[in-house]
């Protein structure tokens, strides 16, 4: 009977029976199953369908554990509660911030790390980082080595965050381990939990990216993904609004300013993405779900998986946004 084999580029179980199953390889001896094989060389991605309940039971076994946990957030799309995952994870945790070098430069990090601490979650560091550009990754090792309470190490978060390129980015930096994760653009590509032996102190657990079935990811084809993931720096595009104008966004949203006086709408998206300010008299996707909102002086309007808008005054908007799409106001991050 054969050993049990797992793929080293998503930690799904490997099988050779059944082509249509997660795990399928042609060859029991391979390193990756059919899947990762074919996103790692062609860029290829087949969906895979899994709840919520089962990532929720990884995290919930995490925490029966003592090891600390990095909890890998996106800077351009932070959950609206951060403190839910102690829900399920009680340990030692750092809250590691990525995609720095997708925010404007002029953003000084102290201040983002600020806005963090003022959130009162029980976190033993704030981190700002770029796994991409390998910003701040020598010092997140420092804090690792200085707050793990075992070898173990787990790296949770949600989808796209950047929990895999960072584990990468620790394997090319600190290790001659020559295993490396299955990066992929799309949600679910980490399909169960995978150990990664960096160096003789430090084993990294990567779990499943949680799945936000309310991010506007799921809703839109895969041109359209590309065209919403920022690849550099975004150059934050301000429009000034009366009452009777909109912004369009794609084909994505649409805002209409109500209510109030003249006012600044500063959008934090990726710089592919078409935005356009017209009249709300014209009938541009009024087809999609209406909410009004009520914005507070110096709040952002934050759209799941799409970034956020920085609203200086007070005032009434009309967001039209596809019915399964989040969206949720803050206090200004920037």
């Amino acid at each position: 009977m054969n050993d049990v084999k797992y793929c080293e580029g998503c930690g799904i179980k490997l099988q050779d029976e059944n082509v249509l199953q997660e795990g399928y390889t042609s060859n029991l001896e391979n390193k990756l199953c059919q899947r990762c094989f074919r996103i790692k060389n062609y860029g290829e991605y087949q969906v895979v369908t899994k709840s919520n309940q089962e990532y929720i039971e990884i995290l919930k076994s995490v925490g029966t554990t003592k090891n600390l946990v990095l909890y890998i957030v996106d800077l351009l799309n932070i959950e609206r509660d951060l403190s839910e995952i102690r829900n399920y994870i009680p340990n030692k945790m750092i809250l590691v911030l990525n995609k720095k070098d997708v925010l404007p430069k002029s953003i000084k990090e102290a201040k983002i790390i600020e806005y963090f601490k003022n959130l009162n979650i029980n976190f033993e560091e704030i981190i700002v980082i770029s796994a991409e550009k390998n910003e701040n990754i020598d010092y997140l090792l420092k804090q690792i080595k200085y707050y793990q309470t075992s070898r173990e190490v787990y790296v949770v978060g949600h989808t796209n965050a950047g929990k895999s390129t960072l584990i990468n980015k620790l394997l090319r930096n600190y290790s001659t381990n020559t295993q490396e994760l299955t990066i992929s653009p799309l949600p679910s590509t980490t399909l169960n939990t995978v150990r990664i032996d960096i160096n003789d102190y430090l084993t990294l657990i990567d779990t499943p990216g949680l799945v936000d079935s309310s991010s506007i990811i799921n809703y839109i084809d895969q041109d359209m993904f590309k065209k919403i993931s920022p690849k550099k720096e975004i150059k934050p595009r301000t429009f000034q609004l009366r009452k009777g104008q909109s912004i369009i966004i794609e084909n994505l949203a649409r805002i209409d300013y109500v209510e109030g006086e003249k006012n600044s709408f500063t959008c934090f998206m990726s710089n592919d993405l078409v935005i356009r300010r017209i009249s709300n008299r014209k009938d541009d996707l009024k087809h999609l779900q209406k909410r009004t909102i009520e914005m507070k002086y110096e709040e952002d309007l934050c759209i799941n998986g799409l970034g956020f808008i920085k609203i200086v005054n007070k005032g009434v908007i009309d967001l039209y946004i596809d019915h399964n799409v989040e969206s949720f106001t803050r206090k200004s991050l920037i």
